[in-house]
């Protein structure tokens, strides 16, 4: 008589963090970070410990995800950028086959609620027009809150009123924003909203994206004051200046040069604070399942889109070359299981996976058939794996990594940009091997491997349609860009009353009289960056 296998229709609770690294779990090994609920869910499923997303920014990382296709296949290389029409996606595929697909918080699309497969999307933006249609700042308005440091972190026109503070701690600050409408909670108690409505036998889709640990690094209180600075063990990689070959990527968003490690401990403990406090909304989310009997039919995926340097080679946040704390991501999959069974549990899995895995291992687990010719490999294999991932970007030309288990080769638009790194003896990517005599051989492998993957001299451009469909819905507003406009002009209004007239009882409030003039003038004030 053989085993029960798992359900045919599990539901599936996809859950996604930002700009979170590999690193930062109690189940990876991190001294410090406490990610208990994380811990707990590795340890019924599958820790890959190395996965790495194919292009280590929001929007063309998350539609990798969704479709398993590279940037250069689904066109999608800009936060502002487009999937095409033609192009499926898995939660499109669980839909056509008669699952309820639902998605809540950060997606970074356009337009907005731009229909990918979901039926219904709750959405908590950050970043770009995004943010002026979201039910999030719909909801911020509407109880009369702005998130002043939020804003003139990720709107350059406000930029210029942050404060000196803002500056000098590389955003690093208490949220001033209470705790119940800070985005974590606000995402986390929505997710759970959407579990309610789950009945046994499976057949749910929920998608569950949070901003943070994105920057800026502001936990709400208590959160903030979870970790000592001084008592946190340096990551990996700190360099007391930038090594040479990095100097061209100093000003990216911040000017790294002024970065201090007293700084840089009190960054890691407010991004320390944003996952803990991340974590418990998951852990809420993971015993909601467990209390309503559901938690063994449901297969629960938790990633990033992508990490953060946080130090390394004293570089902050994502702008810059494709070092592994940028392009490693976290990876837990716990497989849905027959009553009583636990498939793969505990188990460290440290074959080289990619984001592009995750839309053939949904579907297999659920039974449904994906595309064909996806390029990514269906984790629900245990032999599941390759020899070699690869990763690009498009800032200041095509770059590219090709990445095994011991040796990264970096191809940059300059032939002077190219490195390869020997990971065994050279961990921290330090040390270019390009032109060494004893590297020529494995050079010229990752080279070829690379012009097998993508010939980088014509890659297609962004593909964008601001007019492209959308999920109908109630909550998606109207294209009208008159609204939009009026949304942002309510906040920026906002952002600029709270510098001429701050909060004394709050200490991230900007400092009254300090609005800045349009052309910067703060040694660290820079505006060459993108979030």
């Amino acid at each position: 008589m053989t085993a029960p296998g798992p359900p045919a229709r599990p539901h599936v609770l996809l859950i996604q963090a930002d700009q979170f690294r590999w690193d930062c779990l109690g189940a990876a090994g991190h001294p410090d970070v406490a990610t208990p609920h994380l811990d707990r869910l590795a340890a019924d499923g599958v820790l890959h410990g190395d996965a790495f997303c194919p292009l280590p920014i929001c929007t063309p990382s998350r539609y990798s995800l969704l479709t398993g296709l590279y940037p250069h296949q689904h066109a999608g290389w800009t936060n502002h950028s487009t999937l095409p029409p033609a192009v499926p996606t898995f939660p499109g595929a669980l839909r056509a086959a008669g699952y309820r697909t639902a998605a809540v918080g950060k997606m970074h699309f356009t337009p907005t609620y731009l229909d990918v497969g979901y039926d219904r999307m709750l959405l908590a933006e950050q970043h770009g027009p995004g943010r002026y249609d979201d039910d999030y700042h719909r909801d911020l308005r509407a109880a009369g809150i702005t998130p002043v440091l939020d804003l003139l972190d990720q709107e350059e026109h406000l930029r210029p009123a942050a404060p000196d503070s803002y500056w000098e701690s590389y955003g690093t600050a208490r949220s001033d924003l209470p705790e119940e409408w800070h985005s974590t909670t606000w995402i986390g108690d929505r997710a759970l909203r959407e579990v309610a409505g789950w009945e046994p036998g499976g057949g749910q889709l929920l998608h569950v994206s949070f901003i943070k640990p994105h920057h800026p690094f502001d936990p709400p209180a208590p959160w903030d004051e979870l970790y000592d600075p001084d008592a946190l063990t340096l990551p990996p990689g700190w360099t007391e200046r930038i090594p040479p070959p990095d100097l061209r990527h100093r000003d990216a968003y911040f000017d790294y040069e002024g970065l201090t490690e007293p700084v840089l401990r009190r960054v890691m403990a407010h991004y320390y604070g944003s996952i803990t406090h991340l974590d418990h909304h998951i852990g809420r989310l993971v015993d909601a399942l467990r209390r309503r009997g559901l938690y063994d039919e449901t297969m629960i995926v938790f990633t990033s889109d992508h990490g953060e340097y946080l130090g390394f080679h004293h570089l902050l946040l994502k702008n810059g070359p494709l070092y592994d704390p940028l392009v490693r991501v976290p990876l837990v999959v716990k497989y849905p299981a027959a009553p009583g069974t636990r498939p793969r549990r505990g188990e460290r899995n440290d074959a080289l996976v990619s984001l592009v895995d995750l839309a053939p291992t949904v579907l297999s687990a659920c039974g449904v058939p994906p595309p064909p010719d996806l390029p990514g490999h269906d984790l629900t294999d245990p032999g599941a794996g390759r020899d070699c991932v690869f990763a690009e970007n498009r800032r200041g030309g095509a770059v590219a990594m090709a990445r095994t288990r011991t040796h990264k080769l970096l191809v940059g638009a300059d032939p002077a940009d190219d490195a390869l790194f020997d990971l065994r003896e050279d961990p921290l990517e330090r040390r270019n091997r390009l032109g060494a005599p004893d590297s020529g051989a494995v050079a010229a492998d990752l080279r070829e491997r690379l012009l097998r993957w993508v010939a980088f001299d014509t890659p297609p451009p962004p593909y964008l349609d601001e007019d492209a469909a959308v999920i109908e819905a109630p909550n998606v507003p109207p294209r009208d860009p008159a609204r939009r406009a009026e949304h942002a002009a309510h906040f920026a209004a906002a952002v600029r009353e709270a510098a001429r007239s701050p909060a004394p009882d709050h200490p991230n409030a900007p400092t009254a009289g300090r609005e800045r003039a349009q052309e910067p003038h703060h040694p660290h004030h820079q505006q060459k960056g993108r979030p």
